[in-house]
């Protein structure tokens, strides 16, 4: 698994795209036309991901699931039994709280999984694995959030989950014991279409609970083609969910 990821790094943006300016470097007194490919290829990649305006356009391909309207969350437990909510990582030993703690996204979701759950009534699951296989697990991070800075008690915790398939596989199995079939899923509104396969497949009804969209006008100067740091962070992950897509009904069926 830590071979995975690291080649996810070396192969994703920014990574790759460094990659490809080194490789320039190296070939630049043999081969100086391709020395110069690939320094266009990877200083252009680095330019217009960091674009908002690219993110903007990139998250609208993206994000097809709706978000739920307010005036729907009351009724969620017409059309759902549990609300899921996926892991997304982790900061390490931040000295603030003395601990690993959930990452920025990962609090996002439990903030709209906390008002969603206080509207429908519904319990919660969390689903997220270990981090490089060293406890806690994300579910144990994130259940300790959501009941000491939100009041609201996690009832089941998927401890075993490294991807959103195994999210899926794994969350099935507690819900199946409980006789549990239709699940109000919350995560990244890019990351949704992927979830939504994954869970479908372990054979759960989904009533999709997007948040954090990104395909919406990005109220930056000159429109967004000025380039910023958190741009480029949000393109790469843009970046992995439209790879995710395209790989994930390869690799699973």
């Amino acid at each position: 698994m830590e071979l995975r990821f690291l080649l996810k790094q070396l192969i994703l943006p920014p990574g790759g795209l460094l990659l490809l300016i080194m490789l320039a470097w190296l070939c630049w007194s043999s081969r100086p036309r391709l020395a110069l490919l690939l320094l266009l290829l990877g200083l252009g990649g680095l330019w217009l991901m960091s674009l908002p305006v690219v993110v903007e356009q990139a998250a609208r391909v993206l994000e097809r699931e709706p978000a739920l309207a307010e005036a729907q969350w009351a009724s969620l437990a017409q059309r759902g039994e549990v609300i899921v909510v996926l892991g997304s990582g982790r900061e390490e030993a931040d000295p603030a709280w003395g601990s690993d703690q959930p990452s920025v996204t990962a609090i996002e979701r439990l903030r709209y999984a906390a008002r969603l759950q206080r509207a429908s009534g519904l319990p919660v699951l969390i689903s997220g694995g270990l981090h490089y296989g060293e406890p806690p697990s994300e579910a144990g991070l994130m259940a300790d959030v959501l009941q000491r800075d939100f009041a609201v008690p996690t009832r089941w915790r998927e401890e075993r989950s490294r991807s959103t398939w195994e999210n899926a596989q794994f969350s099935a199995e507690l819900l199946r014991e409980q006789g549990i079939r239709r699940v109000v899923l919350v995560t990244q509104a890019a990351h949704m279409p992927r979830a939504r396969w994954c869970f479908e497949r372990a054979g759960l009804e989904v009533v999709a609970a997007p948040l954090g969209f990104l395909g919406v006008a990005n109220a930056r100067p000159l429109g967004g083609w000025l380039p910023e740091g958190k741009a480029l962070w949000q393109s790469t992950r843009l970046l992995n969910e439209a790879l995710g897509q395209v790989i994930y009904p390869l690799l699973y069926r």
